[in-house]
């Protein structure tokens, strides 16, 4: 099992929103989270669930993908490698999920459900403010990449 000194290592290695934290919010943050181990093809995720968290992947590849019309098939949306989160709307807003996540290599994740990250901004406000600013350049930094290649295919 992995201390959370090497993990805390670990998440600073892979995203670098964790490299401006301190030791103490680092700490702080992880005491919310569980850390997951899913193998390859296995799914995280199905659109239309309800299982509100954040993935943070330290290591591995997680698809995310949107069902289309036709039976059983889907549009690729991502790819998503360690260091990054996938998830994040269900966090912020309840909705259930409008994609499936699913594990294209084995990967570890650290997962943040929405009540402990209810929690932590109740206890810690300063670094929920920090995690979901975060979060908002992460989405926002999505969207635009949507919106560029949407104006690609027209």
């Amino acid at each position: 099992m992995e201390t959370i000194d090497t993990l805390g290592a670990r998440m600073r290695g892979a995203f670098r929103f964790f490299e401006s934290l301190t030791d103490d919010e680092l700490q702080n943050f992880l005491g919310f989270c569980d850390t997951r181990q899913i193998p390859s093809g296995e799914t995280l995720w199905h659109e239309g669930n309800d299982d509100n968290y954040a993935a943070f992947i330290l290591s591995g590849r997680i698809c995310i993908k949107k069902r289309t019309e036709f039976e059983g098939k889907y549009v690729i949306v991502g790819f998503y490698d360690g260091g990054s989160v996938v998830g994040e709307l269900c966090l912020l807003t309840g909705n259930p999920r409008s994609v499936t996540a699913e594990a294209m290599e084995a990967s570890d994740l650290l997962l943040l459900h929405s009540r402990d990250f209810e929690r932590l901004v109740s206890s810690h406000p300063m670094l929920g403010l920090k995690l979901l600013k975060n979060i908002f350049v992460t989405t926002t930094t999505r969207l635009r990449k949507s919106y560029d290649r949407i104006a690609r295919i027209f």
